[in-house]
């Protein structure tokens, strides 16, 4: 790797963490802070996480599209920055006050603000920084792992902060959003060369009739039937804090220890993202998706199993395996299936638009759930679901190519 392409992984590994860090100290306990300080029930809950699922589905498409057009140009970075920047202001003077004034008002507010920075916005980022990777020569799970360090840095300390004064995590993440914005100044565009112009096409000629063509592809709706069913794990953290934190002798405790239980599992995450390409690469992208799908069906299903701290803990860890493997077999799918130039089209449709489509149909049903069923009995629910999605999967999905072997290997690696 020469001096430049050195100097981008470096300054796009920090994108990933100050990104990452802005998002956990805003949002990594956003269930309990709903819970406890707002006064939400479950039900209340999952309207709120409903409405940030359906403007994010609104937005990933639109942020895919505009992505896959500007090619490696870092237009859409810049705004996504400047909306991280007001994430402070936004939950302080804002969101709490809509939620406690109307609560579909602040749902609105909070969707809008939320779904298009966070979950439309991350898709935008990986998928830039993957196609960089692509060309510069890097895997882009080892960037990614940064991703991973930003979360759990800034989740290790959220919980105690939140039991001090939630504000303080707010400002917290405007001040890594300022971070951001400092390191993609420094982001210099990466020059294609004549063979890179050959394998990843023109990007100002890609047109919308190109992307609407993936609608008529088979091998766009077998992934979709996978994404939609590993989607619920989206849905399951929603709450897991909310019912973690019921399981210690009082709140504050469960806050503490939910903030270090889920820093763990970043920390170990980060070391998945690392060595997840290595696995994905030797099984094939397909095996990749199911061995995550799989796990995370255990992990689910285990929770509602699960009647003690250690246990429900060990359940929880288990997505520091699954979510590696499964953001590196997706990416490596999408590459060696697809059109290159779509590479950010099919992954913010494909995975993210899916995945939040489905979130904002099961994430009222899921509050609902826990508040009629027990979590317990909600998440032995969600678990079979997912194992139902994966053995469909097992007969839709394509294996390997025989020119998959030609593909580079730094073409593997989502939170």
């Amino acid at each position: 790797m020469n001096h430049e392409n050195k100097s981008n992984y470096v300054l796009l590994s920090g994108l990933l963490f100050f990104f990452f860090f802005t998002w956990s100290s805003s949002s990594s306990l956003i269930s309990i802070w709903l819970n406890q300080e707002v006064g939400l029930r479950g039900t209340q809950t999952g309207i709120i996480f409903s409405a940030i699922a359906i403007v994010a589905l609104c937005a990933q498409p639109l942020y895919g599209f505009i992505q896959d057009k500007l090619g490696l140009r870092k237009n859409l970075l810049w705004f996504l920055g400047f909306m991280l920047l007001m994430t402070g202001p936004f939950f302080i003077y804002v969101y709490s006050q809509l939620l406690k004034f109307n609560i579909l008002l602040g749902a609105l507010a909070g969707g809008l603000f939320i779904g298009a920075t966070f979950f439309a916005g991350i898709g935008a980022l990986e998928s830039y920084i993957e196609r960089v990777s692509r060309i510069s020569g890097f895997e882009f799970g080892k960037a990614r792992m940064w991703g991973s360090l930003g979360w759990a840095s800034a989740t290790f300390f959220a919980g105690m902060i939140l039991n001090i004064n939630p504000h303080i995590n707010f400002w917290m993440a405007s001040v890594s959003a300022a971070i951001f914005l400092f390191l993609l100044y420094q982001v210099k565009e990466v020059k294609v060369n004549a063979l890179n112009k050959l394998e990843y096409g023109n990007p100002n000629k890609l047109t919308l009739k190109d992307a609407l063509a993936l609608l008529k592809m088979p091998d766009f709706w077998a992934l979709v039937v996978f994404v939609m069913g590993v989607s619920i794990y989206n849905v399951y953290d929603q709450q897991f804090s909310v019912y973690f934190a019921l399981l210690f002798s009082t709140p504050q405790q469960g806050n503490e220890m939910y903030g270090f239980l889920n820093s763990l599992q970043v920390f170990l995450e980060a070391g998945g993202m690392f060595l997840s390409p290595l696995l994905v690469n030797r099984i094939g992208a397909k095996n990749g998706l199911l061995l995550s799908g799989s796990i995370m069906a255990l992990r689910i299903f285990g929770s509602g199993l699960a009647d003690d701290t250690i246990t429900i803990s060990a359940m929880k860890l288990l997505h520091a395996v699954e979510l590696p493997i499964l953001l590196i077999s997706i990416f490596k799918y999408i590459s060696t299936h697809f059109d290159q130039r779509l590479s950010a089209t099919l992954y913010l449709v494909g995975f993210q638009f899916i995945t939040q489509v489905c979130a904002s149909i099961l994430s009222p049903l899921a509050g609902y759930g826990y508040d009629q069923l027990g979590f317990a009995d909600t998440y032995t629910i969600m678990g079979t679901l997912v194992a139902s999605f994966v053995l469909a999967s097992f007969f839709l999905l394509r294996g390997e190519r025989g020119n998959e072997s030609c593909v580079t290997s730094s073409i593997s690696t989502i939170k």
